[in-house]
């Protein structure tokens, strides 16, 4: 049998390790939220999106979370009369990538505050952990 103190430690270790792929995710959207093809008429970037699992893990006896896939968002490209623009097609117009700006920023903060969250429940654990062992040895 695990200690549930040993186990709170491994599973927000789990979250960290889920919510920091998330914001990587999330900073590669944002650094190429104006990244358009290369080409006339190429696609631009594709704004990723990131999708979790909930594992059992057995030797916890409780489930952790793992990032399960990192895929693309299928949603149109918004399309911008640039005739200057490399990418331009024969009418001028250039594809833009699909990343929105505002929806970018909102999911890195709540990640951010999920990944705090598990921080601070490390912590609280942590401390737990030394308090007991204190009471043990006095």
């Amino acid at each position: 049998m695990i200690d549930p103190l040993v186990a709170s430690g491994k599973l927000s270790s789990s979250g960290l390790e889920a919510q920091s792929a998330r914001l990587r995710v999330i900073s590669e959207n944002i650094a190429n939220a104006q990244s358009t093809g290369r080409t006339p008429g190429s696609d631009p970037y594709t704004r990723k999106t990131i999708t979790f699992k909930s594992e059992l893990d057995r030797t916890l006896g409780a489930a952790s979370v793992t990032v399960k896939d990192v895929g693309h968002d299928e949603s149109a490209f918004p399309v911008e009369y640039d005739p200057g623009n490399p990418a331009a097609d024969e009418n001028g117009m250039v594809k833009k990538p699909n990343v929105n700006m505002l929806i970018e920023m909102a999911d890195m903060r709540e990640a951010n505050r999920s990944y705090q969250a598990n921080l601070q429940m490390m912590k609280q654990a942590r401390a737990m952990i030394s308090a007991t062992i204190d009471l043990i040895r006095g």
